[in-house]
């Protein structure tokens, strides 16, 4: 896609489709006012006529518009001029591209807006870019059908450059959990980190199997011995040296979950191709801050593997002993991510990191606590929490802590072994599994963020399609870029 910044007027811009945004509780304003000066007042009449869509993400389409170049305009209902924010200006710009890219098209130019902060800049770039980019991988007739041209008004050149690295990292993320099982496993995925390194510059390293052993990484290794697959640990480093404090992200990579012995029915294991979303998830952010050169340093630590049934399955009732020398007990082979965790977090923390954030798709008790669209967070580190809770709000990702009281650290003592790998019964299935995970970070500032909901969906919206969401790639890179 050629993607630049212009300030060509929207009458006079000659292009396939145009994009402006109207407010639902607003009076015309910038690029719509003058839209609709050029068309004779079209817009202010089919506003009046009620005959315009302007609640947020919906789109109305003007076909051969007189008195503008363009051959459509769109246009896309920003909602409320007080909620017009960071994550408004990504959703309504995502919508308009998905309304626009059913087609292919040679150039599209959004104006969506004037006196826009840089980061809503940054966010109408990674939107317009993510709404015309498909889940349809493997369609030969595809759904979606990127832009040849696309430009954006009323942005500067740094915005362009964020903007589009973080809508290319958020469309690396749903690739990656899009792509069959058979297509993302542990040695195909630490390929394609390898591969992201050399484009970038960033340092990867891989662990094997024996290298897996040689560290003494038993809980990721037991989970592992049912797949013909063997397991890897890929370390990504992205160093610009100096005496910033040294972040780990850390991702849960369990490339197909089919629960092992503990057999999720059918319905539940279609989607587990996706059980890696917190691992693309790092990869791609650090794509992006490596492309960004951002003056940080930062390892993403990521744990693959596939938990499957065959004959060397681990079993309900083994006794593990995780990298850390904890002993753990196994009561359900289908809480395995946090089996996967552990040994990464240990690995984090023997490289001495400062904080840590881990993002997985570890529970369905976090759905039933939040949702499908919000990501549950838990914390060591009350500072450390709301540093992201923040980053979040302000790129409209919604996020919500969960507390990590002292009294759930009973629900997971073993009677056998130092911990067990579940809580007791089905209450508070969430935090018991962030409380496990605590066990292995060493007091580290850390927060955890569930991503079992907002990872994936399985209905689309007017702005995100069915199937991998890259959900917080957009939040990470902000925060990161604040240090």
């Amino acid at each position: 896609m050629n993607l630049q910044r212009t300030e060509q007027s929207p009458a006079a811009m000659a292009a396939d489709a145009i994009v402006i945004g109207v407010h639902d509780d607003s009076p015309l304003e910038g690029s719509s006012s003058e839209v609709d000066k050029a068309c004779d007042g079209l817009i202010s009449k089919l506003l009046g006529r009620r005959d315009l869509a302007t609640g947020e993400c919906q789109t109305t389409s003007i076909l051969a518009p007189a008195g503008v170049k363009a051959d459509q305009i769109l246009v896309v209902g920003l909602g409320s001029r007080a909620k017009w924010g960071a994550g408004a200006a990504y959703r309504a710009a995502a919508a308009a591209s998905m309304a626009l890219s059913k087609k292919p098209r040679q150039h599209v130019a959004f104006y969506l807006g004037h006196d826009l902060s840089s980061l809503q800049q940054q966010n109408i770039v990674a939107g317009a870019m993510v709404g015309c980019h498909g889940n349809d991988l493997y369609r030969r007739e595809k759904d979606r059908h990127p832009f040849a041209k696309l430009s954006v008004a009323g942005v500067s050149e740094a915005a362009v450059t964020a903007g589009s690295t973080i809508g290319a990292a958020v469309n690396l993320t749903r690739r990656l959990v899009n792509e069959p099982a058979d297509v993302i496993y542990p040695e195909s995925f630490a390929n394609e980190a390898e591969q992201i390194g050399r484009q970038t510059g960033l340092s990867v390293e891989v662990w094997d199997k024996p290298r897996l052993q040689a560290e003494r990484c038993g809980a990721l290794l037991a989970v592992a011995r049912g797949s013909s697959r063997d397991p890897r640990l890929v370390i990504v480093r992205h160093q610009a040296g100096g005496a910033k404090p040294t972040l780990a992200l850390v991702g849960k990579g369990v490339t197909f979950d089919s629960g092992g012995l503990s057999l999720k029915p059918s319905d539940n294991m279609k989607t587990m191709k996706a059980d890696m979303a917190g691992a693309a998830t790092v990869l791609a952010v650090m794509q992006a801050i490596a492309t960004l050169r951002l003056p940080i340093n930062v390892t993403g630590y990521i744990g693959l593997t596939e938990n499957m049934t065959g004959g060397d399955a681990y079993k309900l009732g083994d006794v593990l002993t995780a990298r850390n020398g904890k002993t753990i007990e196994v009561l359900n082979t289908d809480a395995e991510g946090r089996l996967l965790l552990a040994d990464t977090l240990s690995v984090a923390v023997d490289d001495g990191v400062e904080r840590i954030i881990d993002l997985a798709t570890l529970t369905g008790a976090c759905v039933v606590a939040l949702g499908l669209d919000v990501a549950g967070l838990m914390t060591n580190d009350q500072s450390w929490c709301d540093t992201i809770a923040s980053a979040a709000a302000d790129c409209g990702e919604k996020v919500w802590q969960l507390p990590m009281f002292e009294l759930y650290d009973e629900q997971i003592k073993a009677a056998i072994a130092d911990i067990r790998n579940t809580g007791e019964g089905r209450w508070g299935g969430a935090i018991t599994a962030a409380k496990f995970l605590e066990q292995f970070v060493a007091g580290t500032p850390w927060t955890h963020i569930d991503i079992a909901g907002p990872s994936f969906a399985e209905k689309p919206k007017p702005w995100q399609e069915v199937g991998g969401t890259g959900c917080l790639v957009r939040t990470l890179v902000h925060l990161l870029s604040s240090f």
